[in-house]
């Protein structure tokens, strides 16, 4: 079994100016005043930076040489104030940079993890409010990836980066301008080798983006196969596929770590390239500088400041090279984000979506077709002209070989999916036509296996209904038989029903699910193989809590035990997604057709059942 692989959408390269003006539009505006701070901070350190350099000139002449300096062109120090006066005026420098820095350390700190909790929880809205049909087709572990991975590395680049960015660049050109001022000579020989640090730079930021787009598609698979294991690690058990498991996602590091090593590579590599030319750089101003200083035009200190400033530029470079890979992920992120958050779910309201009053109602479906997605030449759609009808206080049921289309019945109920011809209709009026909200207020739940948060029990109840009081809560684990196996827990009600709801047996998961359905107090019942998988004891207990709430309500049931339909009001049984007979248990096993048959397996048409030979 292969890992599956990630949508490879991302691994086009978007412009990058229309993700900036995304991620300022949509994140960084809403928190540009701490922006706007944080990048006036790191221009202070940045320019502080190459302000505490530049002090080495007046610096040395002053202090060692004993001759009178002038900083800035504006304060002047007299050889006898030297020693007091410069280290002041460097200390200053240096108190103004490290309040800076750590101003700068805070906004950002603040903003960035601000922007990753904006994204998550777009993310996951996006995600929960997504079509069933895509959330199916999709692995969640691409989602858990996003939500974790990919806003991280848009924080890093758009906060972090970003500012950093602003520090080092404004530190290169404030740098620049220093030696210049110092010798604009020496700074425009210094200059020529600008466009070949450019062009490995450049080099090296193509192959980064490359591998960061294979590493983020290879993190999904990784989180993909992470989950998948986890989720089925009792059959990976029980079929000892344990090395199989482990041999399977190794692969998937290993493809993962091949993009990572050479994104790290060509990050790694662009340094000691760069330092190379940078080396080149400042062989050749030591050269000129030692010949101006035999020609009396350079003093040791602004010789000094200016192989300090040289070398500052020089890692100022290497970090804004650094830079490039950081970038260069958030924006392949925020680029896979976009495609995530821009897909509008299909299944939405109508802008005129009218409400649906309260009350008893009837639903029906009329000529419903159906099918999950395009079909092929020669294929059949699940569903082809179903009609059936459910009434208020009627219990009606779904039977009939797996794969004829049951369960697709009743997900088209809620508008899980919307029907591809035909109509759906409640109280006479199309589904589609109504408030979703409404409608989803009108249906209860509860299938083979109900799924239970790991909250406390009272919670799970309460859970379509969230302002229920506790005495609420209690009625409806009375009326679902619950009440007596939560009351004996020790934390009764307060108990956490585990991930999933494993802590409990499936009889008590089954009638926790129908005590919410107690409380939610649906007029739309949905019943899907609600007791196929109890032992005896709790199925009588569960079909009988099952009784109860069928009461008054439209009932719409699938099961294969045709013994729990008998005392149904209809049952439609449905065969390669169409109704091929209808009415009631006894009618039907007279016509001696599909039912009879599946009736005289389970030996409930009065006949001994038949042993095959």
């Amino acid at each position: 079994m292969s890992a599956p692989v990630a949508p490879a959408a991302s691994e086009t390269r978007k412009p990058a100016r229309p993700l900036l003006g995304r991620v300022w539009r949509d994140y960084l505006s809403r928190h540009n005043g701490a922006l706007g701070l944080s990048l006036v901070c790191a221009a202070v350190v940045g320019i502080m930076a190459a302000t505490v350099l530049q002090l080495l000139e007046p610096a040395i002449d002053g202090l060692f040489l004993g001759k009178p300096v002038t900083i800035w062109g504006v304060v002047t120090v007299p050889p006898d104030r030297a020693l007091v006066g410069i280290p002041a005026i460097i200390i200053g420098a240096g108190l103004i940079w490290t309040i800076a820095a750590l101003g700068q350390a805070a906004l950002v700190n603040r903003l960035g993890h601000g922007i990753v909790g904006d994204i998550q929880v777009k993310l996951f809205g996006a995600m929960i409010r997504a079509d069933l049909a895509r959330l199916r087709s999709q692995h969640s572990g691409g989602f858990v990836s996003s939500v974790l991975f990919d806003a991280n590395l848009v924080r890093e680049a758009f906060t972090n980066g970003m500012v950093n960015y602003t520090q080092h660049g404004l530190t290169l050109i404030a740098v620049i301008a220093y030696m210049a001022w110092t010798d604009w000579r020496l700074t425009l020989i210094v200059l020529l080798g600008a466009p070949l640090i450019a062009f490995v730079i450049r080099r090296f930021g193509k192959r980064m983006r490359k591998a960061t787009t294979g590493a983020m598609v290879e993190t999904s698979n990784l989180s993909t196969a992470l989950m998948e294991n986890l989720d089925g690690v009792r059959l990976i058990k029980l079929e000892n596929r344990e090395d199989a498991e482990q041999a399977r996602v190794g692969e998937v590091v290993a493809r993962r770590q091949r993009h990572v090593i050479k994104s790290a590579d060509s990050r790694a590599f662009a340094g000691p390239l760069s330092n190379l030319v940078a080396m080149i750089i400042v062989a050749t101003v030591m050269a000129y500088a030692g010949w101006q200083a035999r020609q009396g035009g350079m003093t040791v200190g602004a010789f000094a400041a200016y192989i300090g400033l040289l070398m500052a530029a020089g890692q100022s470079l290497r970090q804004v090279t650094n830079l490039q890979t950081v970038m260069s992920e958030g924006l392949t992120a925020a680029s896979r984000l976009f495609e995530a958050l821009d897909i509008e779910p299909e299944i939405r309201e109508a802008p005129d979506a009218a409400p649906l009053p309260h009350g008893p109602v009837t639903v029906a479906l009329e000529g419903v077709s159906f099918a999950y997605g395009p079909l092929e030449a020669g294929s059949a759609p699940t569903l082809s002209g179903v009609d059936l009808v459910v009434r208020p206080g009627e219990t009606v049921a779904l039977v009939g070989p797996s794969g004829g289309g049951k369960s697709t019945i009743l997900s088209l109920l809620p508008r899980f999916y919307d029907v591809t011809a035909g109509q759906v209709t409640v109280n006479g009026r199309d589904i589609r036509a109504l408030k979703l909200t409404d409608l989803r207020d009108r249906i209860a739940l509860v299938t083979q296996e109900p799924f239970l948060f790991d909250d406390t029990l009272a919670a799970n109840i309460a859970y379509g209904r969230p302002g229920a009081s506790q005495d609420e809560i209690e009625a409806a684990a009375r009326a679902a038989a619950a009440h007596e196996f939560i009351t004996a827990l020790p934390d009764g009600y307060q108990t956490r029903a585990g991930e999933a709801g494993l802590r409990l047996s499936g009889g008590q998961r089954q009638r926790v699910a129908i005590a919410r359905a107690f409380l939610k107090d649906a007029p739309i019942l949905l019943l899907d193989e609600a007791t196929s998988a109890l032992d005896t004891e709790s199925e009588a207990l569960v079909q009988a809590a099952l009784e109860r709430l069928m009461k008054g309500r439209a009932t719409l049931m699938i099961a294969h035990r045709l013994s729990t339909v008998q005392n149904a009001d209809r049952i439609y049984v449905i065969s390669a997604g169409r109704v091929v007979e209808q009415g009631r248990h006894a009618d039907l096993v007279a016509q001696k057709g599909l039912y009879a048959r599946l009736a005289r397996s389970q030996a409930l048409d009065g006949q001994p059942a038949e042993t095959p030979a």
